[in-house]
Order: structure tokens, then sequence, then C-alpha cells
């Protein structure tokens, strides 16, 4: 992905509001938007956002469960299912 290509400023935001939105909606590709040729913002479709932070999580859960494992904070498969048995079906 070229960004430099999806640079645009502020005043381009303004009046091509519309615009910007069926950009990335179409292209699924983000908008980096600036102010006085500073980047300040970054317009994307919402889909490519919630992939974004759905990935953000996993990539948590990951670091997660790593740090549990490093700290011996595990519980062994068979004793997790009978627990998870026990609590479902009583």
């Amino acid at each position: 992905m070229q960004l430099s290509q999806n640079i645009k400023p502020i005043s381009y935001l303004k009046t091509k509001t519309a615009d910007v939105i069926n950009d990335v909606n179409t292209n699924q590709r983000p908008i980096i938007i600036t102010q006085n040729g500073e980047a300040k913002a970054v317009v994307q479709d919402i889909k490519s956002y919630e992939n974004l932070q759905n990935s953000l999580n996993l990539l948590k859960m990951i670091i997660q469960s790593e740090n549990d494992i490093e700290n011996n904070k595990i519980t062994k498969q068979e004793e997790m299912f009978d627990k998870l048995e026990q609590k479902l079906f009583g």
C-alpha cells in the first residue's frame, strides 16, 4: 500500500467529504488528512477499522496467553473441560 497517494489536506476533506467517504469505502484504503503540512488524522472505511481492531485484540490475547504461560498460570486441558462441563451441565 502506498500511503503517499492517499494524502489530502484538510481543505480537501472539507470540500469533498462525500467523495472521501466514497473513496475509502470503494478502495478500502485509508486517506491521511494533513493540516498545515502535517499528518493529523486518518479516514478509513468501517470494515477495515473493525478488522484492525479485531487483529489488535487477537494480538493482545496472544500476548496475555504467553505471559500466563511464562508465569505458570495454566490449567491442564482435561481439568478445564471438566470445569466447563460442570458449569454447563451441572
